[in-house]
């Protein structure tokens, strides 16, 4: 006799939890080609910065991976293809009492499923103005900082989380909303928050990509289920752009230690299937796996021609 079914029990179905970006990537790469898998970064312990003094009273700033627009870099609108060529090497930084375009098509972001017609999901500067404007927290940063989206353990330890730690002292942030979009993104964002926090400031990971920052040992962070790309939020949908920086701050100023996780209650949608198609060969053909390795190694060649310029 047959036990209980899934409906009669209210379960979900088995794939309906955080997507497995790093198998994913590893499975992937590994389909069109690239044998040697990826090391990702593996922490068991992390630094931890508590709060120095109220958030009310407290200075903060953006660290995202988004890249500034630029026309001469090909297309890289709503539903661009990945763009190589868009990529960024070195940190940047912009004045936050001014507008920006900031675009993501220079990444691995979840094309099938996001547009990337909304900043507001990858850029959180209008929330954070208004968070100030409303006295939840004392100021927002003069400037925000680009990390460079980068393969590289040693070059982000060693050159860009120190870059972004000097540029953060001496804007005297105390503490840092760190936005990533793809997977190397969330990792990238994981290392600098450690370097951060190991330096005095706190900090808060707000992302999609929950096995590749905790396997890091980010110190704070919050984990919104939504396809890459949506780390602020839902796109035109300023409700849970706002719920999830408050959701953020909040986790800066209660979490209890290090290596602190917070989900945030918000679905993207009823249909959880969205999360069965991301990187996931089962769901290829080998022509288009073969057309995506064709398509890497253009990008691969773009990217060197850029790092080298």
């Amino acid at each position: 006799m047959s036990g209980p079914s899934d409906d009669q029990l209210g379960f979900a179905p088995d794939y309906d939890s955080p997507v497995p970006y790093m198998q994913r990537t590893r499975d992937y790469y590994a389909a069109i080609g690239y044998t040697t898998p990826y090391r990702w970064a593996h922490y068991v312990d992390a630094p931890f910065q508590p709060l120095k003094k109220p958030l009310a009273q407290s200075r903060v700033a953006i660290v995202t991976t988004a890249a500034q627009y630029d026309p001469a870099k090909g297309d890289q609108g709503p539903g661009a293809p990945y763009n190589g060529g868009a990529k960024f090497y070195k940190v940047y930084d912009g004045d936050t009492s001014k507008q920006h375009d900031l675009r993501i098509s220079h990444i691995g972001y979840d094309r099938k499923h996001t547009t990337a017609t909304d900043s507001g999901t990858w850029f959180p500067l209008p929330q954070l103005l208004k968070a100030k404007a409303s006295g939840r927290i004392g100021e927002v940063a003069p400037r925000f900082f680009g990390a460079p989206t980068n393969r590289s353990h040693r070059v982000t330890i060693e050159t860009d989380a120190p870059d972004i730690l000097a540029r953060c002292l001496a804007d005297q942030v105390d503490v840092a909303v760190i936005v990533p979009n793809c997977p190397v993104c969330h990792q990238t964002s994981a290392l600098v928050a450690r370097h951060l926090e190991a330096n005095g400031i706190a900090t808060v990971v707000m992302g999609c990509a929950k096995d590749i920052v905790e396997f890091a040992a980010a110190p704070r962070f919050l984990f919104s289920d939504f396809p890459l790309g949506n780390s602020a939020g839902k796109p035109h949908d300023l409700d849970s752009q706002a719920l999830t920086l408050e959701l953020a701050l909040r986790l800066v100023e209660s979490a209890p230690g290090a290596r602190t996780t917070m989900q945030s209650p918000l679905r993207w949608s009823a249909d959880a299937s969205w999360k069965l198609d991301y990187n996931n060969i089962s769901q290829m053909s080998p022509e288009e796996l073969a057309r995506r390795r064709a398509e890497f190694d253009k990008q691969k060649e773009i990217a060197r021609g850029n790092r080298a310029a």
